[in-house]
């Protein structure tokens, strides 16, 4: 069946053009925005659901479409079924430079956000503005990379903030109470304490029971050591994330 070309004068909206080179040229696909990264996660699985034209195209924006021995020469196959889901699978997204700029924009706020809840100042114990992360990541010099998520680019961003600003900052410290049978206390007692930043309080009688300040990351690490040394015997509360509750 032979592919009809459609009219130059198509006009698409809210679209993303998904672009592979392959075999010396280039071939492009017309794609609803959002739907390129859903099909890629697996959530969106029908291919007239992602595609605006079902047609692989040389270029897009001029309705150039791809000859089939094209097709048949780069993928080994003229189904265009097949060779959507290669440039799907394996293609860039094009995006305009206004729209990468404002993607970015958000991305660094997002991820500027992130830091102002997960983080404090180190003589306050208060968090800081969003804004005055961003200040200190531009001044870090930090660059946002589009295909990572915010959260992922977290800890990277906080480390250059701490290596290359003048922005004194270090990741909120998490408040737990522990509490174990009094010998398992007694004989836990060090290692605990040894994970620990501050301990705030500790009591002894027929329960061992200790407030402490801990980096968020060592949480997983006392959970680990109660459950193997002490087979459901304690438990350990959260009571706050940050360091901020006597200062409020």
């Amino acid at each position: 069946m032979p592919i009809q070309q459609p009219s130059n004068q198509i006009k698409l909206t809210n679209v993303s053009i998904v672009r592979l080179k392959k075999g010396g040229k280039r071939f492009e696909i017309a794609c609803y925005k959002n739907k390129v990264q859903e099909w890629r996660n697996g959530v969106e699985t029908s291919l007239d659901d992602v595609l605006q034209i079902s047609n692989v195209f040389m270029n897009v924006s001029k309705g150039e479409v791809a000859k089939s021995n094209d097709l048949q020469k780069a993928f080994g196959t003229s189904t265009v079924d097949d060779v959507v889901k290669e440039i799907l699978k394996k293609g860039e997204v094009q995006v305009a430079e206004k729209e990468r700029d404002h993607d970015l924009a958000s991305l660094r706020k997002e991820i500027a956000t992130i830091v102002a809840e997960k983080c404090v100042d180190p003589a306050t114990q208060r968090p800081y503005p969003v804004g005055m992360i961003e200040k200190a990541m531009a001044e870090a010099g930090v660059s946002v990379k589009a295909g990572k998520n915010a959260k992922s680019q977290v800890a990277e961003t906080l480390r250059l903030i701490q290596g290359h600003s003048t922005l004194p900052i270090q990741r909120a410290r998490m408040r737990i109470r522990i509490v174990l049978p009094a010998a398992e206390g007694e004989r836990l007692q060090e290692q605990l304490r040894a994970l620990a930043e501050t301990v705030e309080k500790e009591d002894k009688g027929e329960s061992w029971e200790t407030v402490m300040l801990i980096e968020p990351s060592q949480i997983r690490t006392i959970n680990e050591l109660l459950q193997k040394e002490c087979k459901g015997k304690g438990r350990v509360e959260t009571l706050t994330f940050a360091a901020t509750a006597d200062n409020n």
